[in-house]
């Protein structure tokens, strides 16, 4: 914003040293550095309120995409389940017959427990 240099604030000093003399010039200092503190507080305050906002408005977004997404997912699925349940669907018309489950045929035969042990007599 403002770029001060050393320069410029060394003359910034003899003008308050010549217009305000020595003896008001500690006094000065003290309530412009209470203002400037008073100022970079608020600035900073506002800044934080800014950035909380600017979170907020974030989280809601990402809020609102996912719920859309949610909302999407559970349409698909209510379609699907109205595609398995409807009667004229070839998944239902064969009715009564086994349909292999995917994924069991890389996994073997099935396997019979063994019969249960009985006690001795």
């Amino acid at each position: 914003m403002f770029e001060l240099g050393w320069i410029e604030i060394a003359l910034i000093g003899v003008i308050a040293l010549v217009v305000l003399g020595p003896e008001r010039l500690p006094k000065a200092a003290r309530f412009v550095g209470l203002w400037v503190r008073k100022a970079r507080a608020q600035w900073f305050a506002v800044k934080a309120e800014l950035e909380r906002e600017i979170a907020a408005d974030g989280l809601k977004d990402t809020l609102e995409a996912e719920t859309r997404v949610l909302r999407e997912a559970a349409a698909d699925l209510r379609g699907d389940l109205d595609a398995f349940d409807a009667p004229d669907t070839p998944a239902t018309s064969d009715a009564g017959q086994r349909r292999p489950v995917p994924g069991a045929a890389e996994a073997g035969p099935a396997v019979e427990p063994p019969p249960p042990e009985r006690p001795a007599p």
